[in-house]
C-alpha cells in the first residue's frame, strides 16, 4: 500500500495495520541517528524581490527534530540575514504567517507550532512520492471576511453559544478541534450522495417482524396513490421498490413517492420503509403522493475559508525519535516523557474565593488525585487549614507515580474539602461521596469544590508551569444541577463564572523543553512465552466473562485476566473485564495492551453487540485506542439504530478525555449523512449546550462542525425551529410568572395567553416549522382559540398548531405542550430507553403498544412534549365520574373504555390493547425502578392504550421510592386495572392469565439483553440523575433483572411482583384517593397532560 493511498484519518484502520508495522521497522533500521535527519525544504515567501518574476524562495536544511515554531523562526532569521524585503521581516514576527503545502490538489496548513517537524504529514507524503525537496509556502495569516464573520454569528445563534469565545480556556484545544474536524467533514461531504441526502429515506434492514407479517395478505398490500388531484388504488408486493410501484400504472416521470414528509426512494423494498411499517402496525391505509424530487441545490454548503489541517496534527513521534539516549544533547529540542524517571508532583499554592460560603465548618484541605477513567492512580492531600477567603499552602505534593507512567487521558482532580475538626494530613481515606467520613476519627468532611486538569494535553505534551483553575461548586442535593453531577465531575472544563468562583493556584514542574508523550516505542523482545490457560482456570475465566457489567472484579480476577490476556483477547466479550483489569498507571502494561489490541483481529471480525461496544464508551475507559475500537464497531450500525442510540452516544461524549475523538467524528459523519440523524443530533446537543456549563464548549464545537456541513436547507429549518421555540419559551415563562402562586387557572389568564400568542403570530413568527421531536411533522399557524394554560404546578402551555404539509391527508392539529421548570433531559433518557426496549421486543416478535411520546428539551429546564391525542389521565377518569370517591370504584375505568368504543368488537380490541400496554409498562417501569406512580402520571387513550408520563419528576426523587417506603409497589396494577382484565379480588380470568403471560414474555426478552440495559441504565444514572450516594442505585437494575438466576427463577420472580401489586393495589388506591381529596379541596382542576 502506498502510504499515500491510506485513508486520511488518524484512527488506525485495519487496512493500515501492516503498513504501520512496516513503517516502524523502517524507522528502526535507519540507525539511531535517523531522528536527526536533515530535511531539505524550499520555502515560498510572502514577499517578492524587486523586479523579480515571482515570490522570494528560500531553501533551508531543516533538522527533523526542530519544532514547527523553530523552523519558522529559522526561515525568518535567514530572510533578515539575506536582507530580503526588510520592512516586512523586520516589522513582523514569524507568527504573522502560516505554513501551507499542497497535497492531492488540496491546500493543507501546518497548524501546530509545537509539532516536531519529522512527524508532519507532509514529510510522510513527500517520502511516499520519493521527493527530495518539499515545498512549503508562507502566507500572511488570513483575516476573516465580513461575510464569514456574519456567518459565524449566525451559527453561534443556532448553537446558542459563541464558539469563538476563548476567554475560558487554558490552551487552544477548542480552536484546534474546530480546525481538525474540518477533515472528516470534507471527506463526508465529498462522498455524500446529493439525491439520497436531500430525500433522506427512512429505512431499516431488519426483517419484517411476524406480528406485522400477519397484516399482509400473501406478501401484497393495497396502496392509494395520489397524483395532483386524482388518486388510484393499486395492489403491490411488499418486495417491490418505489421505482417498481411507479410502473404499476402511473405514467409520470417523477418517481418519488411520499407522504408525511417522508420520501420513499431508493432500491430498498417497500417493506423496509419505516412509514410503511408504521401504517401496517397501526392498521392504517397506505397513502402515497407522487411528487417531483426536491432540488438538491437547496443543500448547498457554504465554502470554508479555512485550509485543511495536517492529518498528523497533534500526533507525537515515536520514543526512538524523541529519546535523549545516545544523542547530542545540544541538539535535543523535545524530550520524551518516557525518559522522565522522577515522580510526578504538583505544588499547591493556595485557594481564593471572592465570598466565603455560609458553612459552619472551619477547616479545609485540598485532595489531589490522579485518575484514568474511574481508576485512581495516585492520591495525596494537603494539611488542613482554617477556611478563609484566601488560604495559602505553598507546598509540594509528591505522588506515588512516575512521570513516565502517566497515561494519555490522565486527569489531575483537585477537590476542596472541608471538615469540622483538624484532620491529619495524608490520611488515605478518600472521600468519594459527600457523606463519607474522611480517614480520621468520625468527622464528616464535605466536598465543596472540584476541578480537573488533563496532565497531558491534546497534542500529547505534558503540562508545565502555573495554572489558576476556576473550580466548580458541588451542588446541594436539592439543587436542580445536581441531576448530572456524576458526569459533571469528570469535565476538564473550568468554571466560566470567574467573578464568583473558587480559584485554585497550582504549579507543575517546568522544563527547558516541551515534554511529549510518544505515540509508541519498539517492542523489546516480544512478550514472554504465552502460557496456555490450564483447564481448572478455564471455568473460572468463563464465569468471570459471563458476569454482568456491574459485577465488581476482585483483585484475583483482575490478575487472572491480565496473566492470561492472550487468551482473553480472543474473546471480545471479555474485553470490558480485561481492559478494566489493566493498570493504566504502568507504562509497560499500557503498551502491552495497545500491542495486543493492534494484533488481534477477534474484535473486528466478531458480530456487532451494541451493549458491548457501549460498555467500552462509558466512564470507566479513557484510553483513546479502546474507545476508537468501540466506535469502529458502531460504524456498522444502520441509520435506524444510530437514531435509537443517538441520545446515549451524545451523553457518552462526556466521558471522552479530549474534545476531538473517534466518537465525536462518528456522530459528525453519521449526522452529515442523514438529515434525520442530523436533526436529532442538533437538538440533543443544543439542549446540553443550554444547560450544561460543564460540557458546553465541547458540544458547541461538535454542533458547529455539523452545521458547517448540513447544507442551507437544514440551516433554514433549524433557524425557524429556534425562533419558534425562543418565542414560545418567552411566553411560557411570562405566563408562569403571572399565575405563579395560584393553583387554578382563571379565564383571565387564558385570555392573556391568547392575546400574547395573537401578538406573536402577527409579529412575524415563522409560517411553519418542523416539530423538534418529530421532523416528519411540519407545524403551521397557531390555532389560538384552542390554546390554554394547564392547571398544574409548572403552568405548562397547551398549544395547537395547524398542519403545514400540503400533502398530508390528516387534518388533525399538532398538539404541543410547552413546559418550563422540569429538566426534560431526564424524560428524554427514559423515553429513549423505552424505545430501545420496544426494539428488543420487536426482535422477539412482541408488540407491547408502548407510547414513547415525543419530548425534547429545548433550553434550560424548558422544552416541548407531544400531546397524545384522545388520551386522558386515570385520575381524570376516576374524578369525572364520582367526584372525590372515584378512587374506590373499580368498574369506572372499564366503563369509560366501553363508552369510548362504538362496538363490542372495538371494546374487545381496546381491552386487548390495554392488556398489552399495561404489561409493557409494568415490565419496563419495574426494570428501570420507576413503576411506583400516581394515577395522575398514567394516561390511557380511547383505544385502550395505557402509558406513563412525566418521568423527570420521579427520577429527581430517585431515593425516595427505591424500596424505602413501606407502601412501595414494583408497578401499578390496581383493582380498576384488573377489572378491565375481567378479574377482581383473588379471582383469575383468561385475560389476566394472558396479561401474566405477556409480562413474563416481555421480561424474559429484556433479560436476554441484560448487559445492554445495564449499561444504558448506568449511563443514564451517570448523566441524568442526581448524585449517586450509594452503589444500590446502580445495583437496582441487577436485582430487577434477576442477574445470574435461571429463566424459571426469573419468571417466578416476576409473577411474585405481580402478586405484590395485587395485594397492595387497594392501598395504592387509598393513597390516590387521599391525593384526590386534597386536590379537590384546593380547587385544583387536575391536569390532563
Amino acid at each position: 500500500v502506498e502510504l499515500d493511498d491510506l485513508p486520511d484519518d488518524e484512527e488506525p484502520k485495519v487496512l493500515r495495520e501492516d503498513t504501520r508495522r512496516r513503517r516502524r521497522k523502517k524507522a528502526i533500521s535507519s540507525s539511531s541517528g535517523a531522528s536527526m535527519d536533515q530535511i531539505t525544504v524550499e520555502f515560498v515567501l510572502p514577499t517578492a524581490a524587486r523586479g523579480g518574476s515571482g515570490p522570494d524562495t528560500l531553501p533551508l536544511e531543516v533538522a527533523g527534530n526542530w519544532t514547527v515554531e523553530q523552523v519558522k523562526a529559522q526561515v525568518w532569521l535567514k530572510a533578515v540575514t539575506l536582507n530580503l524585503c526588510p520592512d516586512f521581516y523586520q516589522r513582523f514576527s514569524p507568527d504573522h504567517c502560516i505554513l501551507l503545502y499542497q497535497k492531492k490538489g488540496n491546500v493543507c496548513e501546518i497548524y501546530d507550532k509545537h509539532q516536531v517537524f519529522q512527524t508532519l504529514d507532509c514529510i510522510r507524503y513527500w517520502r511516499a512520492l520519493k521527493k527530495d525537496v518539499g515545498r512549503i509556502q508562507l502566507v500572511p495569516r488570513p483575516q476573516p471576511s465580513d461575510e464569514s464573520l456574519q456567518y459565524q454569528r449566525y451559527l453561534n445563534y443556532l448553537i446558542g453559544y459563541d464558539v469563538t469565545d476563548v476567554s475560558n480556556v487554558h490552551d487552544d484545544e477548542l480552536e484546534f478541534t474546530r480546525r481538525k474536524l474540518l477533515t472528516p467533514r470534507r471527506i463526508e461531504l465529498s462522498d455524500r450522495d446529493a439525491k439520497l441526502y436531500s430525500m433522506d429515506p427512512w429505512v431499516t434492514r431488519k426483517p419484517l417482524p411476524e406480528h406485522l407479517l400477519t397484516k399482509v395478505s400473501n406478501a401484497h398490500v393495497l396502496m392509494v396513490i395520489h397524483i395532483r388531484t386524482a388518486s388510484q388504488t393499486i395492489k403491490v408486493s411488499i418486495d417491490d421498490t418505489p421505482a417498481q410501484v411507479d410502473e404499476h400504472g402511473t405514467d409520470h416521470s417523477c418517481s418519488y413517492v411520499e407522504m408525511v414528509e417522508e420520501y420513499l426512494y431508493g432500491d430498498e423494498p417497500l417493506q423496509d420503509f419505516n412509514w410503511i411499517r408504521q401504517c401496517l402496525k397501526n392498521g392504517d391505509e397506505i397513502h402515497l403522493v407522487l411528487e417531483m424530487p426536491p432540488d438538491t441545490d437547496l443543500d448547498l454548503v457554504q465554502k470554508e475559508d479555512w485550509a485543511q489541517v495536517d492529518d498528523c496534527t497533534g500526533v507525537a513521534g515515536t520514543h526512538e525519535q524523541l529519546t535523549i539516549d545516545e544523542k547530542d544533547h545540544e541538539r535535543v529540542f523535545t524530550i520524551s516523557m518516557w525518559d522522565c524517571n522522577r515522580k510526578f508532583r504538583v505544588k499547591v499554592l493556595g485557594i481564593d474565593i471572592p465570598s466565603l460560603p455560609k458553612i459552619p465548618e472551619f477547616i479545609v484541605f485540598i485532595e489531589a488525585s490522579i485518575f484514568h477513567g474511574q481508576q485512581l492512580l495516585a492520591q495525596e492531600r494537603t494539611s488542613s487549614k482554617t477556611f478563609s477567603e484566601e488560604v495559602l499552602w505553598n507546598c509540594w505534593l509528591e505522588f506515588n507515580i512516575k512521570i513516565k507512567d502517566l497515561p494519555k487521558g490522565a486527569r489531575l482532580n483537585l477537590q476542596v474539602v472541608c471538615g469540622k475538626q483538624p484532620l491529619t494530613p495524608n490520611s488515605k481515606g478518600a472521600s468519594t461521596y459527600q457523606d463519607n467520613t474522611a480517614g480520621t476519627g468520625k468527622t464528616k468532611s464535605r466536598l465543596l469544590y472540584y476541578v480537573n486538569l488533563l496532565l497531558i494535553d491534546h497534542r500529547s505534551l505534558l503540562r508545565q508551569g502555573e495554572f489558576i483553575l476556576h473550580m466548580w461548586k458541588m451542588p446541594e442535593k436539592s439543587e436542580e444541577s445536581s441531576s448530572s453531577i456524576n458526569a459533571d465531575k469528570l469535565t476538564s472544563a473550568t468554571n466560566p463564572d470567574k467573578a464568583s468562583a473558587m480559584a485554585v493556584a497550582i504549579l507543575l514542574d517546568k522544563y527547558c523543553y516541551p515534554v511529549v508523550l510518544p505515540k509508541s516505542r519498539n517492542a523489546e523482545g516480544g512478550e514472554r512465552g504465552q502460557r496456555e490457560m490450564p483447564n481448572h482456570l478455564k471455568k473460572q475465566f468463563a464465569a468471570i466473562v459471563a458476569t454482568d457489567p456491574l459485577h465488581p472484579l476482585s483483585p484475583e480476577d483482575k490478575e487472572l485476566l491480565w496473566h492470561f490476556r492472550h487468551e482473553c483477547i480472543r474473546d471480545p466479550r471479555a474485553y470490558p473485564k480485561l481492559l478494566g483489569s489493566v493498570r493504566w498507571g504502568r507504562q509497560e502494561d499500557v503498551l502491552a495492551t495497545h500491542r495486543l489490541l493492534e494484533r488481534s483481529s477477534a474484535w473486528d471480525s466478531s458480530g456487532l453487540d451494541v451493549g458491548l461496544a457501549m460498555q467500552l464508551l462509558d466512564c470507566h475507559y479513557s484510553d483513546a485506542q479502546v474507545r476508537s475500537m468501540a466506535v469502529r464497531k458502531l460504524e456498522t450500525l444502520e441509520d435506524d439504530d444510530v437514531l435509537r442510540y443517538l441520545l446515549q452516544l451524545v451523553q457518552a461524549v462526556k466521558f471522552e478525555p479530549y474534545h476531538d475523538s473517534a466518537l465525536v467524528r462518528f456522530l459528525l459523519k453519521r449526522a452529515l449523512r442523514s438529515k434525520r440523524i442530523g436533526h436529532f443530533l442538533f437538538w440533543f446537543l443544543r439542549s446540553e449546550i443550554a444547560q450544561s456549563m460543564h460540557y458546553q464548549q465541547r458540544y458547541a464545537v461538535l454542533l458547529e462542525a455539523y452545521l458547517r456541513g448540513c447544507g442551507e436547507d437544514m440551516l433554514q429549518d433549524f433557524r425557524k425551529q429556534v425562533e419558534m421555540t425562543e418565542a414560545l419559551q418567552k411566553v411560557t415563562r411570562e405566563m408562569k410568572a403571572m399565575s405563579a402562586d395560584k393553583c387554578d387557572i382563571t379565564a383571565q389568564v387564558v385570555f392573556q395567553l391568547r392575546q400574547k400568542l395573537e401578538t406573536l403570530q402577527l409579529s412575524g413568527l415563522p409560517e411553519s416549522f418542523r416539530v423538534p421531536y418529530d421532523p416528519g411533522l411540519r407545524a403551521g399557524a397557531l390555532m389560538i382559540e384552542q390554546c390554554k394554560v394547564m392547571a398544574s404546578k409548572k403552568k405548562p402551555l397547551w398549544l395547537q398548531f395547524k398542519r403545514a404539509d400540503p400533502t398530508t391527508l390528516s387534518r388533525d392539529p399538532i398538539g404541543i405542550i410547552f413546559k418550563d421548570g422540569d429538566d426534560l433531559r431526564q424524560d428524554m433518557l427514559i423515553l429513549q430507553i423505552l424505545l430501545i426496549m420496544e426494539s428488543i421486543w420487536e426482535t422477539e416478535t412482541l408488540d407491547l403498544c408502548l407510547l414513547p411520546y415525543g419530548c425534547i428539551s429545548t433550553g434550560n429546564r424548558i422544552g416541548m412534549i407531544e400531546i397524545v391525542k384522545d388520551a386522558t389521565t386515570i385520575a381524570n377518569i376516576q374524578q369525572s365520574v364520582v367526584g372525590s370517591t372515584g378512587a374506590f370504584k373499580d368498574e369506572i375505568l372499564s366503563q369509560w373504555l366501553r363508552d369510548k368504543c362504538v362496538s363490542e368488537d372495538k371494546f374487545q380490541q381496546a381491552v386487548e390493547r390495554f392488556l398489552y400496554s399495561c404489561g409493557g409498562y409494568c415490565v419496563a417501569t419495574y426494570v428501570l425502578g420507576i413503576g411506583d406512580r400516581h394515577n395522575d402520571n398514567i394516561m390511557i387513550t380511547e383505544s385502550g392504550n395505557l402509558f406513563h408520563i412525566d418521568f423527570g419528576h420521579i427520577l429527581g426523587n430517585y431515593k425516595s421510592f427505591m424500596g424505602i417506603s413501606k407502601e412501595w409497589v414494583p408497578f401499578v396494577l390496581t383493582p380498576d386495572f384488573l377489572y378491565v382484565m375481567g378479574t377482581s379480588g383473588k379471582k383469575s380470568s383468561p385475560h389476566f392469565q394472558k396479561f401474566q403471560d405477556v409480562c413474563v414474555k416481555a421480561y424474559l426478552a429484556l433479560r436476554h439483553h441484560t448487559n445492554l440495559l445495564i449499561i444504558l441504565f448506568s449511563m443514564m444514572l451517570m448523566t441524568g440523575m442526581p448524585q449517586l450516594t450509594s452503589k444500590e442505585d446502580i445495583e437496582y437494575i441487577r436485582e430487577a433483572l434477576t442477574v445470574g438466576r435461571s429463566e424459571d427463577e426469573a419468571e417466578r420472580h416476576l409473577l411474585d411482583q405481580i402478586e405484590i401489586c395485587r395485594e397492595k393495589g387497594w392501598m395504592v388506591q387509598i393513597n390516590w384517593f387521599v391525593h384526590l381529596v386534597l386536590g379537590i379541596k384546593q380547587g385544583v382542576e387536575k391536569r390532563s397532560t
